[in-house]
């Protein structure tokens, strides 16, 4: 076969979907709660293998692009409104406004409430993109908005590092390379949207749909901001609440990201195909800092000129070593709790219950590691 079904537990960027010429390729919800294509119509494929050839996860390497010896900075919005909205300094939020109205589109991630779902989208103004504010810690449905690529016009498209290389891919193939800005960010890894189900599930009183989500709320400072707003709206009503750290409990323990963040990921610190990351900028230098700061590394020439004429943020110059700092250097080992998480959060159990169970018993088995790294430590 030389078709996307030899591919299993893939990023599910959904790539393929878009340059299949015979259009017989879905993106499913699979039952772990992660995207993959599958091929609807396998007698009508012609076994071209274009599929194939812009998936970042079957090949090895990744994308070649003109790269540049990497520059790095940290940046903020001088909008303070942005600055308080956005998850660390917005400046992907920025770059999106300054493309816009040099005449591109633009691609970010929307949090859908009717669908339950982040999903990305295309926006042709300023306003339109500002849902494209705030992460977004679920994986995204990418053909929303991936659908609207042409030939024709310039897009600005965010996303995870393997939705951005299998973008390169495509459009490096397609011939359109030079209409495209890519941004990707620091990827911790996606967890399943079945924990985000479970997570909603925990707050019954929001009457209707979850109409907004603020993944990471800046409310009580940019350093504590692992929390979850929710707004939901019922007829003149609205509810917010603060859902606690949960959701990230499970999320920061890498016990149910995809099975392609483990063993696939090839994308941490400068690894990647796009022309700017970004990403919080944690460690020392602006620890005192509690409205948000981003870490920006321009990678190719195209970033590095529209780095240079955006006026409505302030970049300064850093060393690459304060803008890695805090990154993950490699991918998490997939733990032996994970295949017992995802099948728990399939069924009927309550979020709590889920935790109060798996995650004690992961707790429990990770205490003699620390203990030797103690020891370690006392040694030395």
């Amino acid at each position: 076969m030389n078709n996307i079904s030899i591919c299993k537990n893939c990023y599910g960027c959904g790539v393929c979907v878009i340059i299949c010429p015979q259009k017989i390729i879905n993106l499913e919800l699979d039952k772990e709660g992660f995207y993959h294509p599958n091929i609807f119509d396998i007698d009508a494929c012609t076994n071209c293998g274009k599929c194939l050839n812009v998936c970042a996860f079957y090949v090895e390497k990744i994308s070649e692009t003109a790269k540049i010896i990497p520059e790095s900075f940290s940046g903020w919005s001088k909008n303070n409104q942005n600055l308080a909205r956005c998850s660390s300094g917005g400046v992907a939020f920025e770059i999106g406004a300054y493309l816009i109205n040099k005449g591109y589109k633009a691609c970010g991630v929307k949090y859908n409430g009717e669908l339950k779902r982040a999903e990305h989208f295309m926006a042709a103004s300023v306003n339109d993109f500002t849902p494209s504010i705030g992460s977004k810690y679920i994986p995204s449905y990418t053909l929303a908005g991936f659908t609207q690529i042409n030939a024709t016009d310039k897009f600005f498209i965010t996303g995870t590092p393997c939705q951005i290389e299998s973008l390169r891919r495509y459009i490096r193939k397609e011939k359109i390379e030079d209409n495209f800005v890519l941004l990707d960010f620091f990827c911790h890894g996606v967890p399943s949207v079945n924990l985000w189900i479970k997570y909603l599930e925990m707050f019954a009183e929001i009457k209707g749909s979850v109409s907004d989500v603020t993944w990471r709320n800046k409310e009580n400072g940019w350093h504590h901001s692992y929390k979850v707003k929710l707004t939901g709206n019922s007829g003149d009503s609205q509810y917010a609440i603060n859902g606690g750290n949960l959701f990230y409990k499970f999320f920061l323990k890498d016990v149910c990201l995809g099975k392609a963040c483990y063993e696939k990921c090839k994308y941490k610190l400068t690894a990647s195909a796009a022309d700017i990351r970004i990403g919080d900028l944690w460690g020392n230098t602006y620890k005192s800092n509690e409205e948000g700061v981003s870490g920006v590394i321009v990678l190719t020439q195209k970033g590095k000129n529209i780095i240079a004429k955006i006026d409505t943020c302030v970049f300064n110059k850093e060393e690459i070593s304060v803008v890695l700092s805090g990154q993950l250097k490699k991918s998490p080992k997939e733990p032996f709790i994970r295949k017992f998480i995802l099948k728990a959060l399939s069924t009927n159990k309550s979020l709590k219950q889920i935790a109060n169970t798996y995650l004690n018993i992961y707790n429990f088995t990770l205490i003699p590691k620390k203990i030797i790294k103690i020891a370690k430590f006392k040694r030395e």
